[in-house]
């Protein structure tokens, strides 16, 4: 099992095994399954912008409302800001996902800092996408303690767990 990501001269560097490298390409494919190209509008200058059409305030799906939450408490003011940001905030989030895919390697992947921060980023909409379908609460820790391996949200669980400890180790690898 991964020591966690180090800091390195260029960078930071991780030793994955293949099973390590294959779950997490897999999950960072489901969010990139989730975070499909943002739509612009029609007008040329709007999609020059970046600027979307019009969308609701909040994504039906729990996980896209987590990935992408509302920035006002008024519907219409959060669907206008939503409108002028959720594309290149998707576009962001899919890069975010390749830059992981196209490095997460088995054996040692060492990453420069962009690497690393497009990794951090991706790692955090791994677990909030893992988060919320779980139902995640501050008191994961304790869930999974009591839990019994027999329990069939116990691999999920420990894969949660994981991508935390993934988490802290580039962020202390980083700062």
């Amino acid at each position: 099992m991964s020591t966690g990501f180090r800091a390195t001269k260029t960078g930071v560097a991780i030793k994955l095994d293949e099973a390590e490298a294959s779950v997490l390409r897999s999950l960072v494919g489901l969010v990139l399954g989730l975070v499909e190209p943002g739509t612009t509008g029609d007008d040329p200058l709007e999609r020059a912008l970046g600027i979307g059409v019009a969308t609701p305030p909040v994504p039906a799906d729990p996980v896209l409302a987590r990935l992408f939450p509302s920035a006002y408490e008024d519907d219409k003011d959060a669907g206008e800001f939503r409108r002028y940001t959720e594309a290149s905030l998707r576009d962001g989030k899919r890069a975010d996902a390749v830059t992981l895919l196209d490095t997460a390697t088995g054996g040692r992947v060492d990453l420069t800092p962009e690497q690393a921060q497009a990794w951090l980023r991706a790692l955090n909409d791994v677990r909030l996408m893992l988060g919320v379908r779980l139902e995640v609460t501050e008191e994961v820790h304790e869930e999974i303690a009591a839990m019994s391996e027999e329990d069939p949200r116990y691999p999920a669980f420990v894969t949660y767990d994981w991508l935390t400890y993934l988490q802290d180790t580039l962020v202390r690898a980083l700062w």
